[in-house]
């Protein structure tokens, strides 16, 4: 793919509807991409796409489809919706914001909303509003109304734009590049794989990663890889009043490759490998400084007799709200880092 056809390609993922839950949508667009290539899907929608290698070791390479979102659970007599989190989503940056809601003849808009400013008193002031006091405004009057337009169970993301920004569009702005990203590479890789793999490959597309990684665990566990790879973005603190060692990575360093996180330890010697690899091939890449959050590793790594476990993140200013920001000269990087870990798989 050229540079044009990767961010096209990213821009339709991430604009693409699919909380936790509600990842068919996204998967249906990872089907279309496949085209003739062959997949299985499983109970929990997970899509698997195996490239059989030369007999060698299993490796799993996975990325998840769902992004943060909300659930409705509750319509009041107003006609507003109530909402539950899926994931961990700050609720400072959720009042005023646009969201998209999964309607019961397609996509509803609104606007997530809160008491104004002016009508909370100076304890309220001083606090944060907690999501539970929030409700999607879509526009109707009435419960009978709203119930006629959505129903409790359904689900909302954020709307945003994908945007390319910078000097020549250094950077990248969008919803949902956790983890569109990874998928996005995935299916660019697809048609880059040289022709003796030195590995049994699994390109892995899981469901349900941000509330318990149950997606990537059924995957792990029915294929019973060697190594697995997991395709993330990472959240950084490159802010003014955080010190560098908390500052996690560097936009336009490359990607991040974790010796650990709140989930799992990667394995040193996969690590090293990945970064000499990285460094054969002239592909910036960096080691994740700070330990945070967690992936799909978590529940891969510990499947069955175990899995040697990798991670590489594109590092990713303010995620989990409507505008993660990441450097595009990382996300170019990371198929080229992920094929030269391949391309050296007998090395390993």
């Amino acid at each position: 793919m050229t540079r044009e056809e990767k961010l096209q390609l990213l821009s339709e993922l991430c604009l693409e509807f699919g909380p936790t839950g509600s990842e068919r949508y996204v998967a249906k667009v990872i089907k279309e991409k496949l085209g003739d290539i062959e997949y299985t899907v499983d109970r929990l929608g997970n899509i698997i796409v195996h490239i059989p290698g030369e007999g060698a070791p299993k490796l799993m390479v996975s990325a998840h489809m769902d992004e943060v979102g909300f659930i409705i659970n509750e319509i009041t007599d107003d006609g507003y919706l109530k909402f539950d989190t899926l994931g961990g989503i700050d609720p400072r940056v959720m009042c005023g914001k646009y969201v998209t809601v999964e309607g019961k003849e397609g996509f509803i808009p609104g606007v997530i909303a809160a008491k104004a400013i002016h009508h909370q008193n100076a304890d309220e002031r001083k606090k944060v509003t907690p999501h539970k006091s929030m409700y999607i405004d879509i526009g109707a009057t009435s419960r009978e109304e709203a119930e006629s337009l959505t129903e409790p169970g359904n689900s909302a993301t954020f709307d945003s734009e994908f945007v390319i920004f910078g000097e020549d569009g250094a950077f990248i702005k969008s919803k949902a590049i956790d983890d569109r990203i990874g998928c996005a590479v995935l299916l660019d890789l697809l048609g880059r794989l040289p022709k003796n793999c030195p590995f049994d490959l699994y390109f892995c597309f899981t469901v349900r990663e941000e509330i318990g990684l149950s997606g990537a665990r059924t995957v792990a566990h029915a294929i019973d890889p060697d190594f697995c790879i997991v395709l993330e973005s990472t959240a950084v603190a490159d802010l003014p009043d955080v010190p560098e060692s908390r500052r996690v990575a560097k936009l336009g360093d490359g990607c991040a490759i974790s010796l650990r996180d709140n989930a799992t330890i990667y394995d040193r010697d996969f690590v090293n490998f990945a970064l000499e690899a990285a460094k054969k091939k002239g592909v910036a890449a960096q080691i994740k400084k700070y330990v945070s959050g967690g992936n799909d590793a978590g529940s891969i790594h510990r499947s069955v007799d175990g899995v040697r476990a990798l991670a590489i993140s594109v590092p990713s200013r303010y995620i989990h709200s409507p505008a993660n920001v990441i450097s595009t000269a990382d996300y170019l990087s990371m198929s080229e880092l992920v094929l030269a870990i391949i391309e050296n798989g007998k090395e390993l």
